[in-house]
């Protein structure tokens, strides 16, 4: 998913903002200009920023828009088309992607167009791509904090001090106030609360004839 931001992403959330449904399609639309939609069934936070296929959710808020897609599950988000990048949707611009099957997990941010920080790694592949600084919530999992394995049931063939959806998890709540696992409704603020809307992408009324 991207999430644009005007402010503290995880501060707007918890403010259990009001969507804006006709903002949210017209955004799909600028996003995706060659796209037709038709509404589907609506999704929250929680369940629905990994859609398949065509669909996508969307939900523009104040000072914040989120946005779903398989577009932005890529290997290298320092490679995120520029036309998802105008500043004028959010001065601050956040990506993050997980695919659990393979335990990757990618994240990136933008200020103000230029990129700061993107990680990509997965167990199969390693360290795909690293630019930038660290942020602080990564420090104690690459110092080896959270380690995959139990003290002598260590596996020197992993390539990594963490699992890399542990880290996924933490760039969750260091960026927007929630995780996906050991939720605690106490200090988070729960997903399942923002509303996205649902859309999926039609086929364009193009066909072809060969000879």
């Amino acid at each position: 998913m991207l999430v644009y931001s005007n402010g503290n992403a995880a501060e707007i959330l918890q403010s259990r903002p009001k969507l804006d449904r006709q903002n949210s399609a017209e955004f799909a639309q600028q996003l995706f200009p060659a796209a037709r939609f038709e509404t589907i069934d609506d999704g929250n936070l929680a369940y629905n920023c990994c859609p398949r296929g065509k669909d996508i959710y969307i939900g523009c808020f104040p000072k914040l828009s989120i946005v779903a897609a398989k577009e932005f599950g890529i290997d290298y988000p320092s490679k995120l088309p520029a036309s998802f990048l105008n500043i004028n949707y959010g001065k601050t611009v956040y990506l993050h992607a997980m695919h659990s099957v393979v335990d990757w997990f990618a994240y990136a941010i933008w200020e103000n167009g230029k990129l700061i920080r993107s990680l990509s790694l997965a167990p199969d592949n390693g360290v795909i791509e690293d630019i930038g600084v660290r942020r602080e919530f990564e420090r104690p999992y690459w110092s080896g904090d959270h380690p995959v394995f139990e003290p002598g049931e260590e596996d020197q063939s992993y390539p990594f001090a963490f699992h890399p959806l542990d880290l996924g998890d933490a760039a969750l709540l260091d960026m927007f106030g929630y995780q996906i696992e050991g939720y605690d409704e106490s200090s988070y603020i729960d997903p399942e609360e923002i509303p996205l809307i649902g859309f999926k992408r039609k086929r364009s009324g193009q066909w072809y004839k060969f000879w």
